[in-house]
């Protein structure tokens, strides 16, 4: 197929993909367009030839190099996650995200700092190879080192069927990010140790594993109902800090999900079709090294 077909079939699928969700916008095509062009992305990212890693596309950015105020704490490098060990993909301790996104965390943050907060980040852009990680966890029903700490309540057999864990995930699209806020100055959180005992991530803040984070009523990447936004267990000061994170960024454009208080996806997408598995490592963007 030459190229010029394909890159007509990508436009035809723009048009048809997901029509209730993300109806067809030109622009957009024209930005995927040109992505394709370059790097030879489609639906799903094409592989890198002869073993070579796979690279962004010119619109992502390291959120450092727009606002290097930004707390940041990457998880799926460290084994402090559901899975407990570090996640396939994540060579670097870094946010990416595509510029239009990266910018508008900058205006959040700029608002939050004037309060006495700061945005900060737990994962950005997640490759594919990472996704597919956690799927290949999700079906070792016998792997449930983390199951008192990250999903207590629920039974691994419903990952699936929960919600909690899928084959796609919009973190691949470059443009959804999982943050909480905290208050300033932030110490940085201690390590944590494989191996070392494991309490409810939905239990009261002096009983869960540290963060220097506010307290959202539950740790990040809690597989509990108490994780929805706008559960009405949470009150108070909880629920105020809530709001505070959902409004800071939703008048930047980002739209949160309402079973989890700290993922949000910036609207318009560039890439809403595409998803990546470029590495996260500065090698991986234009000009990186």
């Amino acid at each position: 197929m030459t190229r010029f077909a394909r890159l007509r079939n990508i436009f035809r699928t723009h048009r048809t993909l997901n029509p209730r969700t993300a109806p067809w916008k030109p622009a957009v095509v024209g930005v995927a367009l040109l992505s394709f062009a370059a790097t030879g992305t489609s639906a799903t990212a094409a592989p890198a030839r002869d073993g070579a890693e796979p690279k962004a596309p010119p619109q992502f950015v390291a959120l450092r190099d727009v606002d290097r105020t930004i707390v940041q704490e990457i998880r799926y490098i460290t084994p402090h996650n559901f899975v407990g060990v570090p996640i396939d993909g994540y060579r670097k301790p870094m946010c990416i995200l595509t510029e239009p996104a990266a910018r508008a965390l900058r205006e959040a943050q700029r608002a939050l700092l004037r309060q006495g907060y700061s945005l900060k980040v737990y994962d950005c852009y997640r490759p594919q190879r990472a996704v597919d990680h956690f799927v290949r966890w999700a079906k070792d029903l016998d792997d449930q080192r983390m199951k008192a700490e990250f999903y207590p309540l629920v039974d691994k057999t419903r990952l699936f069927e929960d919600g909690y864990i899928a084959e796609k995930s919009g973190h691949s699209r470059g443009s959804t990010v999982d943050l909480t806020v905290a208050k300033l100055p932030a110490l940085p959180t201690r390590a944590y140790i494989p191996g070392e005992p494991l309490t409810p991530c939905y239990g009261p803040r002096d009983q869960r594993f540290p963060d220097n984070s506010v307290d959202m009523g539950t740790g990040f990447d809690c597989f509990d109902t108490l994780s929805h936004t706008d559960d009405p267990r949470v009150t108070g000061s909880q629920r105020a800090r809530r709001d505070l994170l959902r409004d800071a960024l939703s008048r930047q454009g980002f739209v949160n999900l309402p079973e989890e208080w700290w993922h949000f996806t910036y609207k318009p997408e560039l890439f809403p079709d595409t998803y990546f598995d470029f590495p996260v490592s500065r090698r991986s963007l234009t000009g990186g090294r």
